[in-house]
């Protein structure tokens, strides 16, 4: 972790659809005097830094893994067929719908045993509601075939490991079958073991009842009922050259399809930063321009969004609310987040939440590892002064469906003067303050990260799937 004199800006986790960038200022050009990934010298325009500023370097096609087209549309009809889950009542599309920019826009997810899509979507009713939230604002999928990305997950729980077998360290251990092609595709595999995301509750299904028994028991039971549906079976043998009979088809040719599809479907950098990284030196507006000096120069923002991505890839205390069931490493009296803490058992770890990469981050709302703040400007603010923030924050604030029953537990957490505490001490990011047109200024180039084709993607939501069950 970095030192609380570390600088840290945006975070963004998840999906509030943004349509448009924040307005230019009318008819004023603004001609950068050096772009492409190089240094801009101060002094150069009116707005720039105290100090020069070093733009990264442009995405290109070629820093991102490769994706089978056959495997690619396969893969986008399992990600929305419900057949993955242990009820049959959920896919990953429910979460990550093309609809809603590839995420939920919710600040918690609602998992097994909800109804309905995206702020529409409810808790459910019955023996089937759901038991708990999800513990976690449901991820944006922009970008993650990029091949320096080495950590997914909040908490970074599975990672690029050289010394697995498996070619990764995840919940699955040991267990973890060989084979899968890249990162995207073991956590294609995880959701669907996740008791409260897809699974199922305790004994509702032998899916579940088998995850329970042990962390890969309940894989075999899904890929046999997908290879056990005619067209999945002529799909995967046309798809993987070793795949002969549907009999070959494991969780594995289901991740890396899955997977496929998701670095296929998701990669996106066409936004005004992109092509003033590319050269158009007229691509970004006054105000973007100067929000863009900022957050590369004096806010200190690039210290922890860095690189191509917008992302050190690490972990960071930010001090966020703290409401939820939480995500621990053991039983807690109240319900608590500990962070990356969870997984690696070092205290200082504690509460830090892995840096997320801010392509197309106006669509990715609500922001932070929970879904906090409802506004690029709200999650910018708490990054200026976290304890401030939090001390003003109110649970209104949150897009939670109601869920009576959770009522009580929901914003246990903020009661808890020691834990509160814990967390604020914890907080390693330290910033100078801004002013309020700086906040807008940055909070117009982080729209300006927007990409002008986010919102039509190659292939998009299917109309049917094979299984033949209803598709959200």
């Amino acid at each position: 972790m970095r030192s609380a004199t570390s600088a840290i800006a945006v975070t963004c986790l998840p999906v509030l659809f943004l349509s448009a960038c924040l307005p230019r200022d009318g008819n004023e050009e603004v001609r950068s005097p050096n772009p492409g990934g190089k240094p801009l010298p101060a002094g150069e325009l009116s707005t720039a830094p105290t100090n020069p500023i070093e733009l990264p370097d442009p995405l290109a096609p070629g820093d991102f893994v490769a994706a089978d087209r056959t495997q690619v549309e396969l893969g986008r009809l399992l990600f929305y067929d419900k057949i993955l889950s242990g009820n049959r009542n959920i896919s990953c599309g429910t979460c990550h719908h093309h609809d809603l920019d590839g995420t939920d826009r919710l600040s918690l997810g609602i998992g097994e045993g909800g109804a309905g899509l995206g702020p529409e979507r409810t808790a459910g009713t019955g023996a089937d509601r759901i038991r708990q939230r999800i513990p976690r604002n449901s991820p944006a999928l922009w970008n993650l075939g990029h091949r320096t990305i080495e950590a997914l997950f909040h908490d970074g729980r599975l990672s690029v490991s050289g010394s697995h077998v498996s070619g990764f360290v995840s919940p699955a251990g040991e267990w973890l079958p060989q084979g899968l092609d890249h990162i995207v595709a073991a956590q294609a595999l995880f959701p669907v073991s996740s008791e409260h995301e897809m699974a199922g509750n305790e004994a509702e299904n032998e899916v579940t009842a088998a995850f329970r028994e042990r962390v890969d028991a309940g894989w075999p039971f899904l890929a046999d009922r997908v290879r056990r549906i005619p067209a999945y079976g002529e799909m995967f043998a046309i798809a993987f050259d070793h795949v002969e009979t549907p009999d070959d088809v494991t969780i594995v040719e289901i991740g890396n399809a899955i997977g496929a599809f998701i670095v296929s479907e998701w990669r996106n950098f066409d936004s005004p930063f992109d092509r003033y990284l590319a050269g158009d030196g007229t691509a970004l507006g006054a105000a973007e321009v100067r929000g863009m000096e900022l957050f590369f120069g004096d806010a200190g923002c690039s210290v922890c969004h860095a690189g191509p991505l917008l992302s050190d890839q690490g972990f960071h205390a930010l001090g966020l609310p703290a409401f939820g069931p939480g995500r621990s490493n053991e039983p807690d009296a109240v319900p608590r987040d500990i962070g990356r803490m969870a997984e690696t058992d070092r205290p200082e770890d504690a509460y830090g939440f892995r840096t997320p990469m801010l392509r197309n981050v106006a669509l990715s709302a609500p922001y932070g590892h929970n879904g906090a703040y409802p506004t690029l400007e709200g999650i910018v603010r708490h990054h200026l002064d976290p304890v401030v923030a939090r001390a003003a924050w109110r649970p209104a604030s949150t897009n939670l469906p109601p869920a009576p029953w959770l009522a009580d537990t929901d914003f246990t957490a903020m009661e808890n003067g020691d834990e509160l505490a814990r967390q604020e001490a914890a907080i390693n990011i330290a910033l100078p303050p801004r002013t309020d047109g700086e906040v807008a200024d940055l909070v117009a180039f982080l729209n300006a990260l927007t990409g002008e084709t986010a919102g039509t993607r190659p292939l998009g939501r299917p109309e049917t799937v094979p299984s033949g069950l209803p598709v959200d």
